[in-house]
């Protein structure tokens, strides 16, 4: 009889929830936006999950930038862990550019093409992200970052919070065995995707699951379309239709 292939358990999350536009319609740096309440009691509901079923990780990664640690932070406090958390840069965000250099006709594509794209990989990597990095350039850089972690050999269980547009990139790897981004796979805040690694591919056991909301019951839009909403109300955008 086959012996079974040995895996390893990742669990790769999103951070929780931010407030990227203030009450008066300015933007607040993505670099430094921290988790609001909604996100805090988000990554506390994660964290918790963790506890009662008694997960226990090797190794903790971050992006680096504040919102993926903060909400690291909290999981493993409610999570009661000690685990030491990690940080790699390559894994940060898609980059945006300035959204005020956007012209009015391109705002929609800017926010939503790369998420709503059906089209071939060449044509959804040259999608630029509210005119900044392009789909491309995250893959060129988020990729290596990814196969560095896999191939270490000091975890059995590891826990990764990162961003919406980095998490579609690594799960649309896993899923096709190659590099790839399926956009329309949706991220919610502090959303747990849970993965077994073997010696030669991954396994996606699950993802999505949202601890504070299980079924998306109150989720009619994506994350991007809410942004885009939320950037067209603030008086700092115009309405592209």
């Amino acid at each position: 009889m086959p012996t079974p292939t040995p895996r390893r358990r990742l669990y790769l999350m999103r951070h929780g929830s931010v407030d990227y536009f203030l009450d008066d319609g300015t933007p607040v740096p993505p670099d430094t936006v921290p988790l609001n309440t909604t996100g805090r009691a988000q990554a506390d509901a994660a964290g918790a999950l963790f506890a009662a079923s008694n997960v226990r990780f090797d190794r903790v990664l971050v992006s680096g930038l504040p919102r993926t640690v903060e909400t690291a932070q909290r999981v493993l406090a409610a999570a009661g862990s000690g685990t030491a958390i990690e940080t790699d840069m390559a894994l940060q965000e898609i980059r945006p550019g300035r959204l005020s250099d956007l012209p009015r006709e391109a705002v929609r594509d800017a926010f939503l093409g790369a998420f709503e794209s059906g089209g071939t990989l060449d044509t959804i990597e040259g999608h630029r992200f509210l005119g900044g990095e392009s789909v491309g350039e995250l893959l060129d850089r988020c990729l290596p970052a990814w196969i560095r972690f896999l191939a270490r050999d000091d975890w059995d269980c590891a826990l990764l919070v990162l961003h919406g547009g980095v998490n579609r990139a690594l799960l649309s790897s896993a899923l096709a065995g190659t590099r790839a981004f399926f956009g329309r796979m949706e991220q919610a805040p502090a959303c747990i995707n849970v993965l077994d690694i073997g010696a030669d591919h991954a396994v996606v056991r699950a993802m999505n699951l949202s601890p504070s909301q299980w079924l998306n019951d109150r989720e009619r839009q994506t994350t991007m379309e809410k942004l885009l909403a939320q950037y067209l109300r603030t008086g700092t955008g115009t309405n592209p239709a």
